[in-house]
């Protein structure tokens, strides 16, 4: 997939990474304004092209009585309204077959997550939309077995597909990014590493997934040491009181200082 295939795109002849980013989950208008602001911000700064990501509904939480969404329209204008006034494009993932239709409505790029991703209904309704495509690996599944999800996507006519590699499952409570997967599935598609989720430890006793977000910037220079395409991270002006991910998102003070040195490592590797 080329880049410039999604809209609004900025700095793609900046020889950067991409990068997704923004809160996990849409909060409400000022939140998410606040956060777009300074991403904005950073990314005009540093050239980086940049598409905003925030998810309109949480389905896949660990209880029920975790925090799912603002309300799906509500949610979805607010993307619609952060594109339109900053000139950015939009990512949020879908759940359901029914989800893509009406996502495609106001957002640029759909998302299917990792738990979903072998679920061809929903790939294909993604695919249908004529949206870019953003595929998640699955915990659970080799780099190898995203050739035929990238291929439901080829088959529907739609060329704009890209994966994601968010961590692999290390027994049953911690994840771990195996880099030998970057190379296999630029083999596919462009491909995206997505750093903070990658930190998460699921499964707590509580309910609540944890992370390590200490180890982002570990995770975030060995994926762009090794040549991926774009990086995705979650951040938040306030992670401790974040309504979801909030343990392995990046502050949102911390988020220039990386961008900086990934910049840099950028630079570098291209030369060779």
């Amino acid at each position: 997939m080329n880049i410039l295939n999604i809209p609004q795109i900025k700095h793609t002849d900046s020889g950067n990474f991409f990068l997704l980013a923004g809160p996990c989950a849409i909060e409400g208008e000022e939140m998410a304004m606040k956060i777009a602001e300074k991403l904005v911000s950073i990314t005009d700064k540093l050239e980086i092209p940049f598409v905003f990501k925030g998810s309109f509904k949480k389905a896949n939480r660990s209880r029920i009585d975790s925090f799912s969404g603002i309300g799906d329209e509500k949610a979805l204008k607010i993307l619609e309204k952060i594109s339109k006034n900053f000139g950015v494009p939009t990512v949020t993932d879908i759940h359901t077959n029914e989800d893509a239709e009406i996502a495609a409505q106001y957002v640029d790029v759909l998302q299917i997550p990792a738990f979903l991703v072998r679920q061809t209904d929903l790939v294909v309704a993604a695919a249908n939309t004529g949206k870019v495509v953003n595929l998640k690996k699955g915990q659970f599944m080799s780099p190898e077995s995203m050739k035929h999800a990238v291929q439901k996507v080829l088959d529907c006519n739609n060329q704009n597909v890209m994966v994601t590699d968010r961590g692999t499952m290390f027994g049953y409570q911690d994840m771990i990014v195996d880099f030998r997967g970057i190379p296999t599935m630029q083999n596919y598609a462009t491909t995206v590493l997505d750093v903070t989720h990658s930190l998460q430890q699921p499964n707590q006793t509580a309910g609540v997934t944890g992370g390590r977000p200490d180890m982002i910037e570990t995770i975030a220079k060995a994926g762009i040491a090794v040549g991926v395409d774009g990086i995705f991270i979650e951040t938040h002006f306030d992670p401790a009181n974040a309504k979801s991910d909030g343990a392995n998102m990046l502050h949102l003070d911390y988020f220039e200082a990386l961008m900086t040195k990934l910049v840099a490592i950028r630079k570098t590797i291209n030369q060779f």
